[in-house]
């Protein structure tokens, strides 16, 4: 051990790669290093502790969802860019075991989110918005969709798993008693993706109503 040449790069995709079968808990710096053959002490070259290597994680989570879930070109009305932004942002961290929990109150290592930023904001300001007015609605947004994808992965980790305890028809014939919470279950336990975009036009369609700006 201890021969491998690694970059910040590399430990970072490992890292994600160790994540979907560890998960955050489970990850480690040492899990990694096992995985690169080196030693432990050789990350901390580039990474002083593990939330500098989360930070780095989540950058490059949204360089790839920038290559990969973004429609290009970016649709030219606001409502679209947001829908189609957080959408893009939720098939990201679905990529990932605790995806939602590795991004969320991440620091970015470089500027890659600036331009993205920049734009939208300059589309908003455009059709009307104040700045502050652009920025409340993309952060209302942005917390709405790590809150789902958050919620969504506690009940499946990945797509294709469902965490035991979350079957609906068991949860109906316990809440028998309550019949329209019963019902409630395959709503709130199923149906992720229609929910996903009906929650975020509910959002568009309250940012008109509350702004006064289509």
């Amino acid at each position: 051990m201890g021969t491998t040449k690694i970059d910040r790069t590399r430990v970072a995709d490992t890292a994600l790669r160790l994540l979907n079968e560890l998960g955050l808990d489970g990850l480690s710096l040492r899990a990694i290093a096992k995985e690169l053959d080196v030693k432990a002490p050789a990350l901390y070259w580039h990474f002083k502790d593990k939330q500098a290597l989360l930070d780095e994680m989540a950058t490059v989570m949204y360089r790839r969802m920038l290559d990969e879930d973004l429609p290009v070109p970016a649709p030219q009305n606001w409502q679209d860019q947001l829908v189609a932004y957080n959408t893009g942002l939720r098939r990201a961290l679905l990529r990932y075991r605790d995806g939602a929990k590795v991004y969320g109150g991440a620091k970015f290592t470089g500027t890659d989110h600036a331009d993205g930023l920049e734009g939208h904001l300059r589309t908003m300001v455009d059709a009307g918005f104040e700045l502050w007015q652009a920025v409340r609605t993309g952060t209302t947004a942005y917390a709405y969709t790590m809150g789902f994808v958050s919620e969504e992965q506690g009940v499946r980790p990945m797509p294709d798993q469902r965490r035991e305890g979350f079957d609906i028809g068991e949860r109906a014939q316990r809440m028998a008693r309550y019949p329209l919470a019963a019902a409630a279950g395959s709503e709130i336990f199923d149906h992720y993706d229609e929910r996903f975009e009906d929650g975020l036009r509910l959002i568009v369609a309250g940012v008109e109503a509350r702004y006064g700006v289509r």
